[in-house]
């Protein structure tokens, strides 16, 4: 087909062919009808007239179609992702438009106006870059300040969820569980404590001293809570005695002050905004391509809080399988038994990473694959995963069509995710570039009206013969 026929020709063009072959087959069906008529069988004629142009019809139309679908649907539905990649995902890099060449001046029009775009938010981006360096030198010198005062911060909100908290906070939180911001201070410290303390607080003091125990009853902690203004929840203050002597003086200061105006009684898990779910973006590497007997020998995750992933709460851990790394398997992740040796056992690690993702949705690239070790694991220390799962691979068919590619490597070319190769196959790595895959992709799915929880699942269902959904 010609490239310079406008796109309304094209289509023209379309119908025409559905109407001439149509009449050929129409033409060739009463053709044989009238040869069997003229040897007196008028009703099998007829039959052989209406099955012929029938069949034929049927044919040519599914051909056309299937015309229509490669070359008119599918380039469309593509363009679309791309500018909605554009427009809500912050991917600078030019629409392709070698997919969309019989659609006439659309793809070169779509390439037009995100360079545009691109070119205007590149100058805006720069422009708030310069203006927050700034903020960036303050935020590193009040985060070196926090640490240098032998005190352990951390602000919670009037739901008790922690929106703040320093390296001297996240060690003494460590020891009972993994620092995350967003958690509630529940699962670090006994409710019955803290709620006391809160409704002195609500009592017109500022300052309570309290003493917490902590979950699992192997730490009390003594701290000082105080009201902070405008009902804002209040801060925590914990005794330096149970700081490690092998404290992390490099952690960085973790907070998410939009996280201040959390509802008290959040909604439903299915009728929350995206926006408003904390996700374990999680990937393995293995011995192997069988769940059912191969083994871990590496674990990654991050968490990503409003839409952006938490730096400093990553999980990074080797895992010893407990037996030898076949060589291939080493020659793709890197990973060889020696490296191994003193590392925990898969166990060990399933319930830590299981604490970690307590109150998230987890996500991973194929899921199948990576929670059926975590559920085999799980199995075996009497762990049960209810937390709901998303794969980035039915969502990318939700966003780009399940006839797209759908690999980590593609998502991040299409996304404009870079992998750093030292980093590719490894747990951490394909994890970290899966959530910056995820960030963009929350964005455009909001765009396209799939604002919650559950519009998401009832669309990542309809692509259940690409992959398992697993809720």
């Amino acid at each position: 087909m010609r490239r310079d026929l406008s796109l309304r020709t094209r289509v023209l063009l379309f119908f025409a062919l559905i109407a001439l072959s149509s009449l050929a087959a129409l033409g060739g069906g009463l053709w044989l009808g009238l040869t069997h008529a003229a040897t007196g069988d008028l009703v099998g004629g007829f039959l052989s007239a209406g099955l012929v142009a029938g069949i034929g019809i049927l044919g040519i139309t599914a051909g056309v179609w299937l015309l229509f679908d490669e070359n008119v649907a599918k380039p469309i539905e593509r363009l679309s992702a791309e500018m909605r990649s554009r427009a809500h995902a912050g991917v600078a890099s030019a629409i392709e438009t070698d997919h969309a060449k019989y659609l006439g001046d659309l793809a070169p029009a779509a390439r037009a106006i995100s360079g545009q775009l691109s070119h205007g938010s590149t100058k805006a981006a720069r422009a708030v870059a310069d203006a927050t360096q700034h903020l960036a030198a303050e935020r590193a010198q009040l985060t070196a300040l926090l640490t240098d005062i032998p005190m352990a911060i951390m602000l919670v909100n009037p739901a008790h969820q922690i929106t703040l908290y320093d390296g001297q906070a996240a060690d003494v939180l460590a020891q009972i569980h993994v620092p995350r911001l967003n958690a509630s201070i529940f699962d670090y410290f006994d409710q019955g404590d803290i709620l006391a303390g809160y409704k002195e607080l609500r009592g017109k003091r500022t300052l309570v001293e309290v003493t917490l125990q902590a979950d699992g009853g192997n730490l009390e902690v003594d701290a000082r809570m105080i009201a902070l203004s405008h009902g804002q929840g209040y801060m925590l203050i914990l005794d330096d005695a149970h700081l490690s002597a092998t404290s992390d003086d490099t952690r960085p200061l973790i907070f998410d002050f939009s996280l201040t105006g959390t509802q008290t009684s959040p909604k439903p898990l299915k009728d929350r905004a995206l926006t408003e779910l904390d996700f374990v973006v999680f990937d393995t590497e293995t011995t192997g391509l069988m769940p059912h007997k191969d083994d871990i020998v590496q674990l990654g995750a991050v968490r990503v809080v409003n839409g952006r992933i938490v730096a400093g709460e990553e999980m990074n851990t080797l895992v010893n399988p407990g037996r030898a790394i076949p060589a291939s398997s080493t020659k793709v992740h890197g990973i060889a038994d020696k490296m191994v040796a003193d590392a925990p056992d898969p166990m060990t690690v399933t319930q830590k990473f299981h604490r970690y993702a307590t109150g998230a949705v987890i996500v991973a690239h194929n899921a199948p694959f990576d929670m059926a070790f975590m559920r085999r694991y799980g199995n075996a220390s009497q762990l049960e995963w209810t937390q709901p799962i998303l794969d980035t691979v039915l969502l990318s068919a939700i966003l780009f069509g399940a006839s797209a590619p759908h690999t980590l490597d593609a998502l991040c070319d299409r996304l404009d995710v870079t992998i750093p190769a030292a980093l590719r196959h490894t747990a951490l790595g394909d994890a970290h570039a899966t959530a910056e895959v995820l960030c963009r992709m929350l964005p455009m799915l909001n765009s396209r009206g799939l604002t919650t929880f559950d519009r998401i699942l009832c669309e990542t269902r309809k692509h259940g013969k690409l992959l398992e959904d697993l809720n």
